[in-house]
């Protein structure tokens, strides 16, 4: 699977980052036009942040130059970290053991 090497990962987020926080600090970067900025936000817990999101931006060389300006450095009070986020890896969805089988134990 190729990696896109213009989408980054950014870990360690303050919860108070919203998208829009998340793309005004990599668009105050010099040169870099940001695509998709998007925080990862905990469906079961009033939609509050999880702390790390994703931002994509025009081409590689933009992606190079947010990495190197921002990894380390603090933003909204915490140190982020910032990298080429890696491909998502397929979930294997046929998990045995639990409820619904898959389990092979003999009982006798």
């Amino acid at each position: 699977m190729q990696q896109d090497k213009n989408k980054l990962f950014v870990n360690n987020l303050s919860y108070d980052i919203d998208d829009e926080a998340l793309e005004k600090i990599f668009s105050e970067v010099e040169g870099v036009k940001v695509v998709e900025a998007k925080v990862i936000v905990d469906r079961y817990n009033e939609g509050r942040s999880k702390g790390f999101g994703f931002v994509t931006l025009e081409n590689e060389q933009m992606a190079e130059a947010c990495i190197a300006e921002l990894n380390g450095k603090e933003t909204a009070g915490r140190q982020i970290f910032v990298n080429v986020a890696k491909p998502q890896e397929k979930r294997d969805n046929n998990r045995s053991g639990g409820f619904g089988g898959g389990n092979t134990r003999s009982y006798r």
